[in-house]
């Protein structure tokens, strides 16, 4: 998805009307602000909607219905972290800083360590949660150092840790663990005392997983 480009910054009504156009949208459980794009970098269009997702004079939907994610920018979390009570999603990736810049350019504006910091001066512990977004690449941060530093960064802090399989993609040289090295690296997290599931992935198959039927229709494919 970030080798397509920025377009443009969505509107608040451009946000809501995402929302609202769904067929299913009365019957709608949760909403996540993630996939596409960087919520904290348009901060104010995104606690706008926020704020009439979530006002009685809105949708009066609950806090804990959404989940907003972010790479990090950390005046924008600030803010966030600040005015709204809706959960929050971290993509994490790697817990080394200088691996993480290898692949998250994010890393040298603002470093992970500075990020969750910022992230452990709020209380996570009701029901306002924090969860970190972690792809496991075969071999690259799947290894016993990675738990552990994990678990080194994150201490004292109430989350989850969120594995994602890394969907194949054309002309990028990464490989996505098996699913037998998922569940290693989930049962390295939990005996470093971590919170970790292994979440489950849509579409892949038809190749619509997250940011895979877009680039195909830049491509012309589709």
């Amino acid at each position: 998805t970030g080798k397509q480009g920025f377009t443009q910054h969505l509107t608040t009504h451009e946000i809501l009307n995402q929302i609202q156009s769904i067929p299913e949208f009365e019957t709608l459980t949760n909403i996540v602000y993630m996939g596409m794009g960087e919520p904290m970098d348009n901060v104010d269009n995104i606690l706008k909607s926020l704020e009439i997702l979530t006002s009685d004079y809105g949708y009066a939907w609950s806090p804990k219905r959404i989940t907003v994610s972010t790479v990090g920018l950390i005046p924008g979390l600030q803010r966030f972290l600040k005015e709204s009570k809706c959960h929050l999603a971290v993509s994490l990736h790697n817990p080394f800083s200088e691996e993480r810049l290898s692949m998250m350019p994010v890393e040298k504006a603002f470093k992970l360590e500075k990020v969750i910091d910022e992230i452990k001066k709020y209380d996570f512990t009701g029901q306002r949660r924090v969860s970190f977004e972690y792809t496991v690449f075969k071999g690259n941060n799947n290894l016993p150092r990675h738990a552990t530093m994990l678990a080194t960064l994150l201490q004292g802090l109430e989350c989850r840790i969120n594995l994602i399989r890394f969907h194949t993609s054309p002309n990028v040289d990464l490989e996505g663990a098996t699913d037998a090295e998922m569940l290693a690296f989930e049962s390295l997290l939990r005996k470093n005392g971590l919170n970790a599931t292994i979440r489950k992935s849509r579409g892949e198959d038809i190749f619509a997983a997250c940011g895979l039927l877009s680039s195909e229709r830049n491509k012309g494919c589709i």
